[in-house]
């Protein structure tokens, strides 16, 4: 908390960037909830391989993270700013569960309206050995549709994700189209034999 936030605490206001599952089920409160635009990342299924809670180690899960390039419409979180401690203690438990973090914390620019908001967001290491890239679509809509574990299943959290961004106005089509590639996979395996 002191290398993101300083010793001091001394920020007026501090907002954190959703992309993911932060969005539907946020790890801190907050006082006020906006969406945004961040340039130079985009929303991917990079963070491999869960086997734990949305995967097994017969059928990993695949879970969200940011990655360079593009750009990500999200939402932001405002932290009440007499709370940052415990709010920040909590988010980052959540989010960094081992250390060194495969997606650790950094601050981005994300644009809200007509404002530039600095806000800090999970975005992946790809020199960790946790990064997962050069995958179809195809390739990850299995993993997604098959990836269950203590917290559920990746089906669930993929629908979730989508679910909540376009409950905030924000559509994906790159989510879209992979819940559509997820939805034939599962409809595929509980189909009758002929």
């Amino acid at each position: 908390m002191d290398t993101l936030l300083g010793p001091d605490r001394g920020h007026d206001e501090v907002w954190i960037f959703a992309y993911g599952s932060l969005i539907w089920k946020p790890a801190c409160d907050f006082v006020e909830m906006r969406t945004g635009l961040v340039r130079g990342w985009h929303r991917a299924f990079c963070l491999g391989w869960n086997n734990r809670f949305r995967g097994s180690d017969a059928n990993p899960g695949l879970m969200l993270a940011l990655d360079r390039g593009g750009a990500c419409n999200g939402v932001l979180y405002r932290l009440p700013t007499g709370q940052l401690d415990e709010n920040m203690t909590k988010l980052l438990e959540r989010e960094m569960g081992w250390l060194p973090s495969p997606f650790p914390p950094r601050w981005v620019n994300v644009k809200s309206g007509d404002r530039i908001i600095r806000a800090i967001t999970f975005c992946i290491d790809r020199h960790s050995g946790r990064y997962v890239s050069g995958l179809s679509m195809g390739e990850i809509a299995d993993m997604l549709a098959t990836a269950v574990g203590s917290r559920g299943s990746m089906a669930q959290y993929l629908y979730a994700t989508v679910q909540h961004l376009e409950d905030m106005g924000i559509h994906d089509p790159h989510l879209w189209q992979l819940q559509s590639l997820v939805a034939d996979r599962i409809e595929a395996a509980y189909e009758p034999d002929h």
